[in-house]
C-alpha cells in the first residue's frame, strides 16, 4: 500500500492516534521498538530481539482485553486469532486463541472504514478523567457537552459542532476557524486547523499540522498536510507532507453504485475493495494540482506530482511527474522545501528510503 512505502503500518493513523502510540499508552510503555522490512528499519534504529521481548503485531489495534490476554502470556505463547498472530512471547509452541474482539487493519482502506469505531475508543481514553476548554459564546453545539473535547491552546471561532453523530476532539493548539461546520466523529489533532467554512462530516481525523477546507467526508490525514481549499475528499487516507491543490476533488462511488475496486501492491493489479464507498489512498509527498480530478479508488504513490486534463490513472505511480517520471533531486528539493516550512529536516535515513523506493519504480 502506498501508506506503508515509507512507513511501518505501526506509524498510521487512525482515531485520534497512531497504531504505535496505542499501544504505547495502553501498554504504558513508551518507546516501543518496531520491527519492519530491511529498508524501512533505518529509520526505527534496533529492537529487542531477546527471548523475553514479546512481539505484536501492528495490524491490530488495543483494547482492555486484548492487552489482558497479552500480559498474561508465558515463555512459549502465542496470541492468535485463527491462524493469525496477534502476538508471540518468545517462540510460538503454544497458541491461545483470543476472546477480545478485533480491530484488524489490512488494506488501506481499512483505516477509514473503521476510524469512526476507533475515534470513540480513542476519545474515551484520552479524555478520561479530564476537563474541556469551554466552547466560545459564538459556537454551536448540537449534542452531548461531553462529547466535545477542546484541548489547551486551541481556537475554535463561532462555529457548529454536532455530537449526536459521534465525539468531538480538537487538539493542542488547534483551530477552527468561523463559520466551520462538524460532524462526529472528529479528530482534529495538535497545531492543525480549518480554513473558512469548512464542511466535515465523520468520520474523519486530520492529523498534527494539517489543513483542510471544503468538503470532507470518512477521511484521515496522517499529518503534515494540506487540503486548503473548496473541493470534495472522501472516504480517503492522505500520507504525510502532502498538497492538494484548489478545487481537487475524489469521486467516492461509481455511477453504477456497485462495489469498487482499486490497485493493489501486493498483487500488482485492481482488487475488490468490498466498499460502495472508496475515494482516494495517497502516499507521502505528493501533491495533485488545482483542478485535480481523483477517480473513485484511486491510489497514489509517493512523491507523484499530478495534473492533467482529465481523470489521473486509478493507479499512480510514485515518482511521477504527469506522465513522465520525476527527476529524484528535484523531487528531494520539493520535500525539504515543504519540510522547512514546518521546520523539519529531511534525514539521510528517508532520503535512503526514498531512494530505494525510487529504484523500485523504475
Amino acid at each position: 500500500c502506498p501508506l506503508t512505502l515509507t512507513r511501518s503500518i505501526a506509524d498510521c493513523r487512525i482515531g485520534i492516534s497512531t497504531i504505535k502510540e496505542k499501544w504505547e499508552t495502553r501498554l504504558f510503555m513508551p518507546n516501543i521498538g518496531i520491527a519492519t522490512v530491511d529498508y524501512l528499519q533505518c529509520l526505527y534504529g534496533s529492537y529487542d530481539q531477546s527471548e523475553e521481548a514479546v512481539y505484536i503485531s501492528s495490524h491490530f489495534l488495543p483494547n482492555e482485553q486484548l492487552v489482558e490476554e497479552i500480559l498474561s502470556l508465558n515463555p512459549n505463547e502465542s496470541l492468535v486469532f485463527g491462524d493469525q498472530v496477534i502476538a508471540t512471547f518468545g517462540s510460538d509452541k503454544k497458541k491461545i486463541e483470543t476472546k477480545a474482539n478485533l480491530i484488524c487493519i489490512k488494506r488501506p482502506w481499512d483505516l477509514f472504514s473503521q476510524n469512526a469505531v476507533v475515534l470513540e475508543d480513542d476519545f474515551a481514553w484520552v479524555t478520561r478523567g479530564r476537563t474541556s476548554q469551554n466552547l466560545d459564546v459564538h459556537s454551536k453545539l448540537i449534542g452531548d457537552a461531553d462529547q466535545l473535547f477542546i484541548e489547551e491552546g486551541a481556537i475554535v471561532n463561532a462555529s457548529i459542532f454536532n455530537t449526536t453523530t459521534g465525539p468531538i476532539y480538537i487538539g493542542k493548539d488547534a483551530e477552527v476557524m468561523e463559520n466551520t461546520a462538524i460532524r462526529g466523529a472528529f479528530a482534529l489533532c495538535e497545531h492543525a486547523g480549518t480554513k473558512l467554512s469548512t464542511k466535515v462530516y465523520g468520520a474523519t481525523t486530520i492529523g498534527p499540522y494539517c489543513k483542510i477546507g471544503g468538503e470532507v467526508n470518512n477521511s484521515i490525514l496522517f499529518g503534515y498536510s494540506n487540503k486548503g481549499h473548496d473541493g470534495f475528499l472522501g472516504n480517503a487516507v492522505i500520507g504525510e507532507w502532502c498538497n492538494l491543490g484548489a478545487d481537487t476533488n475524489n469521486s467516492n462511488l461509481k455511477n453504477n453504485y456497485g462495489e469498487v475496486k482499486a490497485y493493489s501492491y501486493a498483487v500488482k493489479e485492481e482488487v475488490k475493495t468490498g466498499l460502495q464507498f472508496c475515494g482516494l489512498m495517497m502516499g507521502d509527498h505528493s501533491k495533485s494540482s488545482i483542478n485535480t480530478m481523483f477517480n473513485t479508488g484511486t491510489v497514489c504513490g509517493v512523491s507523484a506530482n499530478i495534473f492533467s486534463s482529465g481523470f489521473p490513472p486509478k493507479h499512480i505511480n510514485s515518482f511521477s511527474w504527469g506522465d513522465k517520471r520525476f527527476d529524484f533531486e528535484k523531487a528531494l528539493e520539493v520535500a525539504r522545501r515543504m519540510m522547512e516550512r514546518r521546520g523539519k529536516v529531511l534525514t539521510k535515513e528517508a532520503v535512503s528510503v526514498l531512494q530505494h523506493l525510487y529504484n523500485q519504480s523504475a
